[in-house]
């Protein structure tokens, strides 16, 4: 194993043992190198590396911290790499929404008190006829970041808010190119808000499921037919 990965590995078992709480201050750089057996340059790169991935928060004169090691905060880092995908790398993000929106909305469907299910309608209802695509999308990922939240796992919520910007710019693009695709999808929006707010999971699962995989289904083809044009 590299000392770096070394390192990282001891102070994550601090973590996880306990020594080192949400919060927690670490001992100075000469003593825990000292205690873990490694050069003050392997502990370095490990502290830098689990900074990027917000576990340990460097603070410059005062010292390294443990984050508050919340899910929101720790899936923050996916965002990250949101901007530098190929078009064929969304359908990886998309597989992973179809398979964790669906229980979300289902989840909600258990979860969310009724006034936080009538500002999701409100959401809905807010969205004009002649709204533009910016505002259409905004609204779009309003509606289900909404949904995640509601379903009460704030793992799961902040996963889906993670791969949500990936997959913005096939929707831009299938809004702008398929014929009504705006109108269904603010029909299918309608439906699952209806399900939720009937406490219907298995309806809302399904009805979830068909309207995310239906993206993922447009983009698979229109990959397909401009790999066939260049070939």
């Amino acid at each position: 194993m590299p000392v770096t990965d070394e390192a990282i590995v001891k102070i994550k078992e601090m973590i996880l043992g306990g020594e080192l709480g949400p919060g927690a201050k670490l001992p100075k750089e000469a003593d825990l190198a000292e205690r873990l057996g490694l050069s003050r340059n392997s502990l370095r790169e490990a502290v830098k590396a689990l900074s990027l991935i917000r576990v340990l928060d460097v603070r410059q004169g005062d010292g390294t911290y443990v984050t508050s090691l919340e899910p929101e905060l720790l899936l923050d880092a996916l965002a990250f790499v949101v901007d530098f995908h190929r078009d064929d790398t969304v359908l990886e993000f998309l597989e992973v929404r179809r398979m964790l929106e669906p229980e979300a909305a289902a989840l909600a469907a258990c979860t969310m008190s009724d006034e936080r299910i009538d500002a999701l309608g409100a959401v809905l209802d807010e969205l004009r006829d002649d709204a533009t695509l910016e505002e259409l999308l905004a609204n779009d990922l309003e509606f289900h970041r909404r949904i995640a939240a509601g379903s009460g796992n704030t793992v799961l919520a902040s996963l889906l808010d993670g791969i949500s910007a990936p997959t913005t710019r096939a929707r831009i693009w299938r809004g702008l190119t398929e014929e009504g695709a705006v109108a269904r999808t603010r029909e299918q929006h309608r439906a699952i808000h209806q399900a939720i707010a009937q406490h219907r999971p298995d309806l809302a699962r399904a009805l979830s499921l068909v309207h995310v995989a239906g993206v993922e289904q447009w983009l698979r083809d229109t990959l397909g037919r401009a790999g066939s044009a260049l070939g």
